[in-house]
C-alpha cells in the first residue's frame, strides 16, 4: 500500500475537506484528489463521497481511517524511542488506567516500583475505559489497567488482577440508608451518571436490563468519582461506586450504604497489553512482573 497516499487519506479524512487537507499540506487539490484516487483503486474500495462541500467516509473508509491512524501513532511512537535510544535518555513507562485503578491501586503499586527501579519514569494518565483501551491500542500507552467485565477486545491481552465490590451509595439519612431494598425501589430515585463510554455507566444499564426494571432518571451527570461522590455527600442522587473509594466515607457517615436484595456487584481489574507488539520492552516487564507478584503475594490484602 503507497503510504504518502494513505498519509494524505488520513488528512483529508480527519479535516473532513479535500482543500483543507491540501492547504494543511501545501500541495495542490488536483494532486491530493489524485492520490485519494489512485489509493481507492490500489485496494479496490470506495473511501468517501462528496458531501456538500466537505466529504463523508465510507464504512470502508472509515475502518481504514482507524487503522491508518493506529499505524502513524505507532510510527511516531517508534521515532521517539529511536531518539531516546540514541540520546541515552532515561526509561518511560506509560500507564493508561481506568479511575479505580488509577486512584485506589496504582499510586500505591508506582510508589514501591519507584523504590526497586528508580531510573524508569513513569506517567500515568486516567479515564474511562473506552478512551484507556483506545491510547493503548494508539501507542500512547504501553500498558493498561480496566475494570470491566468479560469484554472482547482482539488487539489485547488480559490478565485478571482482582476483583473489587461495588456499592449503592446514598447521601447519609436518606430513606434507603443502612437498608435492604428492591432494586426497582431504589431505581425510581434520581442517579448520579458516569458519561458515556464509562463501564460503570453500563453496568448500570446493564443491571437494569437483567432485571427487567427500568433505567433510573439521570440526576446528574459527572467524569469522575469523585466529582459524583460529592454530590451525595451534599445530600443529593444514588450512586454506584468502588468499596475502595467509599469505605471510608459510609464509615464516617458521610454517605449512606444501600443493599439491593438479590443484588451484589464485583468487578473484575484486567491489566492489558497490545497483541501486536512483537517483543515487550523491559520496563513494560518489569512492572507487569512485579503487579503480578503483587498480586499472587498479597491479594487477599486488596
Amino acid at each position: 500500500m503507497n503510504l504518502h497516499a494513505l498519509r494524505i487519506f488520513t488528512k483529508v479524512a480527519s479535516m473532513k475537506s479535500v482543500t483543507k487537507a491540501a492547504e494543511a499540506i501545501s500541495i495542490s487539490q488536483p494532486a491530493v484528489t489524485i492520490q485519494i484516487k489512485n489509493l481507492e483503486k490500489e485496494i479496490g474500495l470506495k473511501l468517501m463521497k462528496t458531501e456538500g462541500r466537505g466529504i463523508k467516509l465510507t464504512n470502508e473508509g472509515e475502518y481504514l481511517l482507524g487503522r491508518a491512524e493506529q499505524l502513524f501513532e505507532m510510527e511516531k511512537y517508534i521515532e521517539k524511542k529511536l531518539v531516546h535510544l540514541r540520546n541515552g535518555e532515561l526509561a518511560e513507562l506509560k500507564i493508561s488506567s481506568t479511575n479505580v485503578p488509577a486512584n485506589f491501586l496504582l499510586p500505591t503499586w508506582l510508589g514501591r516500583f519507584k523504590k526497586e527501579f528508580p531510573l524508569i519514569n513513569v506517567n500515568l494518565f486516567s479515564g474511562n475505559s473506552d478512551s484507556v483501551i483506545e491510547q493503548l491500542l494508539h501507542y500512547r500507552a504501553d500498558i493498561a489497567f480496566v475494570v470491566k467485565e468479560e469484554w472482547i477486545e482482539p488487539e489485547v491481552n488480559k490478565f485478571h488482577l482482582l476483583d473489587i465490590d461495588y456499592w449503592f451509595i446514598v447521601p447519609h439519612g436518606h430513606k434507603y440508608d443502612g437498608k435492604e431494598v428492591l432494586l426497582k425501589d431504589l431505581m425510581a430515585e434520581p442517579f448520579i451518571f458516569r458519561e458515556e463510554g464509562s463501564s460503570t455507566r453500563e453496568l448500570l444499564f446493564s443491571l437494569c436490563r437483567v432485571h427487567r426494571v427500568p433505567v433510573p432518571n439521570i440526576g446528574l451527570q459527572f467524569h469522575g468519582l469523585n466529582e459524583s461522590l460529592r454530590s451525595v455527600m451534599a445530600g443529593y442522587g444514588v450512586m454506584i461506586a468502588p468499596s475502595l473509594g467509599v469505605e471510608e466515607y459510609v464509615k464516617r457517615k458521610e454517605v449512606g450504604r444501600v443493599k439491593v436484595k438479590g443484588v451484589e456487584i464485583s468487578r473484575p481489574v484486567f491489566l492489558c497489553s497490545r497483541k501486536s507488539d512483537a517483543s515487550i520492552s523491559n520496563n513494560v516487564k518489569k512492572f507487569t512482573e512485579f503487579v503480578k507478584n503483587i498480586y499472587l503475594l498479597e491479594g487477599s490484602q486488596f
